[in-house]
């Protein structure tokens, strides 16, 4: 798989894909044994963030670590575009969106490029995880990224991951067509989309730091059944544990 790059404060920071793939395109990385996230900051020097880095994601966002502000900006969105395609690369099941669709915030204007996920979930509230995390990734013009953070729970059967799901490719580094309307898009995210904010990274290697990260306050659901239709497709839990938050606070 080709991999979209974009220059980030001087660093590459790998965005249309999540995945640097032991094809040709980078140093191999996974989820569990050598290759394992404890592992990835000695799997090669451009991974060097992964160990490095003080401003890392994901992280538990509890009370502790809150700073309440009255000021924090409403996130414009933008979504009018569809899907193109799903891609099993070997780490996620990433949903590829036509150019056009984006957000903005801080006067910035960025595009919705893909939405990926992450079971358990990534990112801890008051140190829970939820059985799935999506990330919808945008990019500015000029290199800058933001996240859009989705936590699902248990609950009733999500029918746009149903979607999602039956559409994904179960063999690794393929890609098939998927059609998800501009509104199957919206729909994903809850109508009240207030949020946490914190300055964050990359979850998977380089682990590039410089990404605003906004993890939405209300949660959609999913039902366990999907959650392991998910994991049979991609054969293995795949969430980076815990950053340490260091001198970060968390933007409520």
């Amino acid at each position: 798989m080709k991999l979209g790059k974009i220059i980030v404060s001087g660093f590459v920071a790998t965005f249309l894909s999540v995945t640097l793939l032991a094809d040709g395109h980078g140093t191999h990385w996974g989820y569990t044994g050598h290759e394992g996230a404890e592992n990835w900051g000695d799997l090669s020097p451009e991974y060097s963030m992964c160990k490095l880095g003080k401003a890392q994601t994901p992280i538990n966002i509890e009370k502790k670590v809150l700073a309440c502000t009255n000021d924090l900006q409403k996130i414009n969105f933008n979504y009018i575009t569809a899907s193109s395609e799903v891609i099993n690369n070997g780490h996620t099941i990433q949903v590829n969106i036509e150019d056009g669709s984006s957000i903005e915030i801080d006067g910035i204007k960025f595009t919705l490029k893909q939405l990926h996920f992450h079971t358990p979930s990534e990112n801890q509230i008051e140190g829970k995880n939820f059985p799935l995390e999506a990330h919808l990734v945008h990019a500015s013009k000029d290199g800058a990224l933001a996240v859009i953070a989705l936590m699902f729970e248990n609950g009733a059967e999500n029918p746009l991951i149903k979607k999602v799901w039956e559409a994904m490719p179960y063999e690794v580094d393929k890609k098939t067509p998927l059609v998800l309307s501009a509104k199957d898009i919206n729909a994903f995210l809850p109508e009240k989309r207030e949020y946490y904010r914190f300055d964050g990274s990359l979850t998977t290697p380089p682990c590039s730091e410089g990404v605003r990260w906004f993890v939405l306050k209300k949660y959609a659901t999913i039902s366990p059944a999907q959650v392991e239709e998910f994991l049979h497709t991609v054969h293995h839990e795949n969430n980076r544990p815990i950053q340490p938050i260091n001198a970060r606070k968390v933007m409520n």
